[in-house]
């Protein structure tokens, strides 16, 4: 069993608006675009996507309005930087996840775990990620972080089926299954629709699904 508390503690401890201010009291010797990252995180989790205005990072920051503009043309161009920060760390964070142990299993619910836990933490940057990668206007290395992701699980669908331990089948469509499982239970957990008495069981039981999905005829 794993509670919510377990899920984010390890996030958290890392979480790099917590770095604030260390951030902001370096940015006046070259850091601003850091700060400025740093800065828009915390207002993304604090009061949401409608208040991240340049001009505002500014005021917070005390810079001039002109100066977040060397860094970041528009408020798009930010969101795009944040969006890569946010799949980078969440790649890493998966990724560690991976050395957990052998096992098919035990490496897809540690991946289950470690997703979970950083959706749980950052729900509204996570949320903001997704979007940048489909916005129109998507730098490449967004869409290539956002590609480095997806890869992650098919890679580890693929070496369960090579261990004869998955099913056959497409891996990115058995991957795609499994994920749509566990971001479903955390988006549902998030909004507030899962009840917190449930909380606690729900995760672990979504992944011993899926396990049991992937499993061989």
């Amino acid at each position: 069993m794993i509670t919510m508390c377990a899920l984010v503690t390890n996030v958290c401890a890392d979480n790099i608006t917590d770095r604030l201010p260390t951030m902001c009291a370096r940015y006046h010797h070259g850091d601003l675009r850091a700060a400025l990252l740093v800065r828009a995180e915390r207002t993304l989790r604090e009061k949401g996507l409608s208040a991240l205005s340049l001009r505002e990072l500014a005021r917070d920051l005390g810079v001039s309005n002109a100066a977040p503009s060397r860094h970041f043309r528009d408020k798009q161009a930010l969101l795009d930087a944040l969006a890569l920060t946010g799949f980078e760390r969440l790649i890493g964070t998966l990724e560690a996840s991976q050395r957990e142990g052998e096992s098919f299993a035990r490496r897809l619910r540690a991946l289950g775990r470690a997703y979970a836990g950083f959706a749980v933490a950052n729900p509204a940057l996570l949320d903001m990620m997704y979007a940048a990668k489909h916005h129109s206007a998507a730098s490449d290395s967004v869409l290539a972080a956002g590609s480095k992701l997806a890869a992650i699980p098919e890679a580890l669908i693929t070496e369960g089926q090579h261990a004869a331990v998955v099913r056959a089948g497409d891996p990115e469509r058995l991957a795609l299954g499994a994920f749509s499982a566990v971001h479903g239970y955390v988006s549902l957990l998030t909004s507030g629709m899962i009840r917190p008495e449930l909380a606690p069981y729900g995760l672990d039981e979504v992944i011993e699904q899926v396990l049991r999905g992937l499993r061989p005829d």
